[in-house]
C-alpha cells in the first residue's frame, strides 16, 4: 500500500501549451480519490503522470516514499483501468487476466489462484473462458478491473472507467467499485467529469478547471461550501442557480436585491462583517434547486422571501419535479415533490430559502460567505 505525493508538478507540451499548472496533492495511504472537472481540464494528464504514461515537465512526483519521476510505469506498483478496458480480444478472460502476471514469470498455480480469487470478487469466475467479445460492457469493465487486481497494486489509477456503460449499469459499476475499494483497502485515484460519481464515490475530490486545482475536499464540504462560483455550478444537479443581485443594507440589517425584490439576508452569513464590503455592489447569489419551495407551509411562514416565477417546463423525474422558471428575467431551477401540477405559462409564488443562500464576488468569483 502507499501514499502518492505530488509536489509542484507541470505538464507542458510543445509550443508552450500548460496542461497541469502547480498541482499539489497528498492523497494518503487507502483513500479513494476522485478528480474531477470538465473535458480538458487535464485530470486525466495529471492521472497519466502519475502511472508514468506522460512524462512530468515540472515537479516532483512521490508513491509512497519514492521518488517516481524518472521510474518506469511497469516498476511503480500502480495498475491502471482505462475507459476503454483496453483488453486482448485473441485472449480469454482468464488469459487476459493472467497475462501481466505471465509477463513477470509468476508460477502457473500463483496465477490461477489469484485470478480465480479476483473472479469471485468481481463475479465473473463463469466468464473465465469466454472471449471479450462475447461480454457485455459491465463484465468487459469487471474483466479490466480484475486484471489490476491480481498484480496488487499499491495504487489502482481509473480513467473513466464507467463512461462507456449505460446509465442504469454505470450506477451499479460505481457501487461495485466503492465495495471493491474497501475491500482491497488500496489507495485508488480516479478521474471522472460525472459530478455525480464524484460525489457519491470519493472520500476527497480534487475539482479541476484549465489545468489548476479550485478546491479539494470531501464531497459534502464541497456541496455546502464551496470556494469560487465554478465549483458551486459544478457541483450539485440540477447545477446551482446563479442570480446578479446589489446589496443593501438597511439599520443592522443586510438584503439581497434584484428587481422588485428584497430579500433579507440572516444574521449569521453578516455578522463577522463580510459584507461591508459589498454594500451597494453588485455580487452573484447562488442558490441551489432544493433551496427554492413552493409549498404553502413555506410560503405563509416566510412571505418576505417570496417572489414571483413564471413555469417554462415542468419535467416530472418520479420522486421529485423539476421547475424550470423565469424570476425578473433570471433562468431558475426549482428541484420541489411531486405534488407540483406546474404547466408552462403558469405564474407562480417561490420562497428562496436564504440560509442556504451563496454569494459569490463578481470580479474574482470567489466566494463571499456559504
Amino acid at each position: 500500500m502507499a501514499s502518492i505525493s505530488l509536489k509542484h508538478i507541470f505538464k507542458i507540451y510543445s509550443g508552450d501549451v500548460t496542461a497541469v499548472s502547480d498541482f499539489n496533492l497528498e492523497v494518503p495511504d487507502k483513500e479513494f480519490l476522485i478528480l474531477v472537472g470538465p473535458s480538458g481540464c487535464g485530470k486525466s494528464t495529471t492521472l497519466r503522470m502519475i502511472a508514468g504514461l506522460e512524462e512530468i515537465s515540472k515537479g516532483e512526483l512521490y508513491i509512497g516514499d519514492r521518488l517516481v519521476n524518472d521510474v518506469a510505469p511497469k516498476d511503480r506498483d500502480i495498475a491502471m483501468v482505462f475507459q476503454n478496458y483496453a483488453l486482448y480480444p485473441h485472449m480469454t478472460v482468464f488469459k487476459n487476466m493472467a497475462f501481466g502476471l505471465e509477463l513477470r514469470k509468476v508460477p502457473k498455480d500463483v496465477i490461477k489462484e489469484k485470478v480465480e480469487e479476483a473472479a469471485r470478487i468481481l463475479d465473473i469466475e463463469h466468464l473465465l473462458n469466454r472471449k471479450p467479445k462475447a461480454l457485455s460492457g459491465g463484465q468487459r469493465q469487471r474483466v479490466a478491473l480484475g486484471r489490476a487486481m491480481v498484480r496488487d497494486p499499491a495504487v489502482f489509477l481509473l480513467d473513466e472507467p464507467l463512461s462507456n456503460l449505460d446509465a442504469k449499469l454505470r450506477a451499479a459499476m460505481r457501487t461495485e467499485i466503492t465495495k471493491l475499494h474497501k475491500k482491497l483497502g488500496t489507495t485508488f485515484v480516479y478521474v471522472t467529469h460525472d459530478q455525480t460519481e464524484a460525489m457519491t464515490m470519493g472520500d476527497r475530490i480534487v475539482v479541476m478547471k484549465d489545468g489548476f486545482i479550485q478546491q479539494v475536499d470531501t464531497p459534502q464540504n464541497l456541496y455546502d461550501k464551496p470556494c469560487n462560483k465554478f465549483v458551486a455550478g459544478f457541483i450539485g444537479s440540477p447545477q446551482m442557480n446563479f442570480i446578479k443581485v446589489t446589496i443593501v443594507k438597511e439599520g443592522d440589517m443586510f438584503y439581497s436585491t434584484f428587481g422588485d425584490y428584497k430579500l433579507e439576508i440572516p444574521r449569521g452569513k453578516t455578522v463577522d462583517g463580510t459584507f461591508d464590503a459589498y454594500i451597494g455592489k453588485e455580487v452573484t447569489m447562488g442558490v441551489r434547486p432544493e433551496a427554492i419551495h413552493d409549498d404553502e407551509l413555506f410560503l405563509s411562514e416566510f412571505p418576505n422571501l417570496k417572489v414571483k416565477a413564471d413555469v417554462e417546463i415542468a419535467e416530472l423525474m418520479g420522486s421529485e419535479i423539476y421547475i424550470y422558471m423565469v424570476v425578473e428575467g433570471n433562468n431558475i431551477v426549482a428541484k420541489v415533490p411531486p405534488r407540483s401540477t406546474y404547466k408552462p405559462g403558469d405564474n407562480i409564488s417561490i420562497a428562496i430559502d436564504m440560509t442556504k443562500a451563496h454569494f459569490f464576488d463578481n470580479e474574482t468569483e470567489k466566494a463571499i460567505c456559504n
